[in-house]
């Protein structure tokens, strides 16, 4: 048991009863028994007080000559600085004095702001067995629920960082890529599980905890596909390949072809496009979906809305062009040039300009990277780079500087909407409040107030647009500290490197190394 005090109240004047800690219990707490004290105006000598504490014995020691009425049960309450529990101390009556009930201590609680959570099982155990200088954990607050975020399953591969595969002999397998996703008409392809509302939860004071708010969520999707009475499942409408392209269920038919020449003149479909041979110079192939050429294309214009995958690689003789919103991978690029929005994927690129939105990656047997310019937002890796014979060769990663001018011009525009709309919404507001509660407007505040709620409607559509712009391109912006050159085997001198705002000039050999802008330069370092 803890040890405690007790006050003796006579015709002397007041003293208090000191009651060592048995059983390994707390001792008395000076501070707590001198905060007693001048709660209820008894002045005290507190040597005398700490004195008869340390001598760890049943003592009284006088500290006031006043006279006094006898003194009832305290009580006093603790609370977390969280306000999600209370823990009681009690303090014993004078001789004399009245102990608390339970109505009086549940009172007592109340007075003290504990309206929430009060565990009487306690204050029982506590008449049942008093013990005073003792902790209570008195009450407990109702913690909030968490509720959950809506989301969508796919049942396809969305994964667009889907890699060939190499061989045990260091070739490439582009024939056997597996990254267009076959469906058959009804197979499910989305699941939405809806968000699940957290619950409220109220601290030991009474005051509500409010949940986070939940996300919702939709199911987004094109045409060949069929949404559920319930917008909770999706399914193909069609036999052909699905993708998921900037967040929306994307299912197409794959148009297949054996060759893109004279017998099938240029393509443009709205799905996939599969040539099982050869694309012919001059010829052009345009689709909504994947191209896949089986064979090789010579100086042809190809343009996807996905992937580009050929097989045999592409000689564009100076005028052949690639041209991808996902990724291009191709046995090897000469002489070509090759846009994608996601990365670039090859054994080999000899004096073609190549541009990937995310990164190039160039390997296999020979995995050389030769003339030409090639450009990547975050990395670009490849065995060699340039040549022993000097072959000009730019290699430039990193984000171009007009995006962070870009988010900067963004971030003013949101800050210059919000200042508009805190002006314009509340007075719309205001002016649809009168009407609903009967007021009325002359015609030209009418014709005002559809001016200012037109506009009103145009800053939000615009700070929404904003808003999205500006997470693209700050999630753009992240990358940057990790754009990187990465030479697997040996770089040439005659190599050109641009990392940002920053270029190095390769001007002796390099082996199995990494390059990064530090501190405004570029510098080598090892893999």
């Amino acid at each position: 048991m803890n040890g405690y005090f007790r006050l003796s109240i006579g015709d002397n004047g007041i003293a208090v009863k000191l009651y060592p800690p048995t059983d390994g219990g707390e001792a008395i707490q000076i501070a707590e028994l001198m905060q007693y004290l001048e709660r209820l105006s008894i002045p005290c000598d507190v040597k005398a007080l700490n004195a008869g504490i340390t001598s760890n014995s049943e003592t009284t020691v006088p500290v006031s000559s006043r006279k006094s009425y006898a003194i009832g049960e305290k009580l006093s309450i603790k609370v977390s600085d969280d306000k999600m529990s209370a823990v009681a101390r009690f303090y014993p009556p004078s001789n004399g004095g009245q102990e608390m009930d339970k109505n009086e201590i549940l009172g007592e609680l109340k007075f003290q702001g504990i309206n929430h959570g009060i565990i009487e099982s306690v204050v029982d155990e506590y008449i049942a067995n008093r013990q005073y200088c003792t902790d209570y954990a008195i009450a407990s607050g109702t913690p909030m629920v968490y509720g959950k975020d809506a989301y969508v399953e796919y049942f396809f591969n969305t994964d667009l960082k889907a890699r060939p595969t190499v061989k045990e002999d260091g070739s490439v397998d582009f024939f056997n890529l597996n990254i267009l996703n076959n469906v058959m008409e009804g197979d499910l392809l989305a699941k939405l599980h809806p968000e699940v509302k957290g619950e409220m939860g109220r601290n030991v004071l009474g005051e509500p905890i409010m949940p986070p708010p939940v996300k919702k969520e939709l199911i987004r999707y094109e045409r060949n596909s069929i949404i559920s009475e319930d917008k909770t499942e999706l399914t193909s409408a069609v036999n052909g390949h699905v993708s998921l392209v900037d967040g929306r269920v994307f299912v197409s038919n794959v148009y297949e072809v054996d060759n893109v020449d004279n017998s099938t003149g240029n393509i443009d479909y709205d799905g996939s496009v599969k040539v099982k041979g050869n694309v012919s110079e001059n010829f052009s192939v345009k689709a909504k979906g994947d191209v896949e050429v089986v064979g090789v294309v010579e100086g042809a214009y190809i343009e996807s809305g996905g992937n580009i995958i050929i097989g045999r690689g592409m000689n564009g003789m100076e005028k052949g062009e690639l041209k991808a919103r996902g990724n291009i991978i191709a046995k090897f690029l000469e002489n070509a040039k090759a846009t994608a929005e996601g990365y670039v994927e090859s054994e080999s690129i000899i004096h073609s300009t190549v541009i990937a939105g995310t990164e190039i990656h160039v390997h296999g047997k020979r995995g050389f990277i030769t003339g030409g310019k090639v450009s990547a937002q975050n990395l670009i890796e490849a065995k060699v780079f340039g040549s022993n014979m000097g072959a000009i060769t730019t290699v430039e990663v990193g984000i171009d500087p007009q995006l962070k001018v870009k988010s900067q011009e963004l971030k003013q525009e949101i800050q210059d909407i919000n200042k508009s709309i805190k002006k314009v919404d509340p007075v719309v507001k205001a002016a649809a409040m009168k009407l609903k509660t009967g007021g009325s407007l002359e015609l030209d505040q009418l014709m005002y107030m559809k001016q200012l709620a037109d506009q009103s409607r145009n800053l939000h559509r615009q700070l929404a647009s904003d808003m999205f712009m500006l997470e693209e391109l700050d999630g753009i912006l992240e990358c940057e500290a990790d754009a990187r050159i990465e030479v697997t085997d040996v770089m040439y001198p005659g190599t050109i490197l641009v990392i940002s705002e920053a270029s190095m000039n390769v001007k002796q050999k390099y082996q199995y190394c990494r390059f990064r802008k530090i501190r405004g330069d570029v510098k080598m370092e090892g893999l």
